[in-house]
């Protein structure tokens, strides 16, 4: 078994843990925690978009974006 097979078995371990605990709890509990991931979740995209806008932004300024059509595209990357 290598180093990777054995991180995996230890991830879904810890993983069924939380599902087993997370079902111990009452079900208002339970409905509460999920709305709490969603949240933080829904926030961790955002964080994500945010990023990939300011990047975006800054390719366009410093003129790494490339302008065109499909067809443009297409010939592009048949070059």
């Amino acid at each position: 078994m290598n180093i990777q097979e054995v991180n995996q078995i230890q991830a879904t371990s810890a993983f069924q843990q939380a599902i087993e605990t997370v079902e111990s709890l009452p079900l208002e509990t339970q409905d509460a925690l999920i709305t709490i991931i969603q949240n933080r979740l829904r926030e961790k995209r955002r964080f994500i978009l945010v990023d990939s806008i300011k990047q975006a932004e800054t390719d366009y300024e410093s003129g790494h974006v490339n302008r065109g059509n499909a067809t443009d595209l297409m010939g592009e990357l048949e070059d």
